[in-house]
């Protein structure tokens, strides 16, 4: 543990989110040693070590994403870990500094929450072919019908997944229009 004399002002206030931001920024430009200095003074300078594993969980999701798909999994599992015995996040932190990185998951979501934002009017209704057909009177309706059950074919299926008013769109790729 940080000495008391430098514990009191390491992490008051606006320096406790100065410290995250430098953890955070550290393992998105994959520099592991500067990772593990900003996890040490969080940590030694009394920082919840379960706020820390969030964060770490939180990076691995939105930093890392796709890019690594292990790296979520080892986040949480840190996270967990931190309930037995204490303060795992040392490997997680330099796991993620070292892992690639990707935010396509991340940004395509942030577009489809601008697209739900912007939306004019009531939501699409789900597609019917979509839609469950639990009881006699849905399939009457037409629920489900001409669904395309892709375990059963040797690839992916040619259907449509959006509403008529978003084919075409592809929230990986989209622009939203403020």
């Amino acid at each position: 543990m940080i000495g008391a004399h430098h514990r009191e002002t390491l992490l008051p206030g606006e320096e406790h989110f100065n410290c995250i931001s430098a953890l955070h920024k550290s393992m998105r430009g994959s520099h592991d040693n500067a990772s593990l200095y900003w996890l040490g003074r969080m940590l030694e300078g009394g920082e919840d070590p379960l706020y820390v594993a969030r964060r770490l969980v939180r990076f691995a999701s939105e930093d890392v994403g796709l890019a690594d798909p292990l790296a979520l999994p080892q986040a949480v599992s840190a996270y967990q870990a931190c309930h037995f015995i204490g303060m795992p996040e040392c490997e997680c932190a330099v796991y993620l500094a070292r892992a690639p990185k990707s935010v396509e998951v991340y940004k395509a979501y942030s577009n489809v929450k601008a697209s739900l934002r912007t939306h004019k009017g009531p939501l699409p209704s789900v597609p019917l072919h979509l839609r469950n057909a639990s009881t006699k009177l849905m399939k009457e309706l037409g629920y489900a019908k001409g669904y395309k059950y892709n375990p059963a074919f040797s690839g992916p299926a040619e259907q449509e997944y959006l509403p008529e008013e978003l084919r075409g769109v592809d929230f990986f790729t989209w622009t939203p229009q403020l």
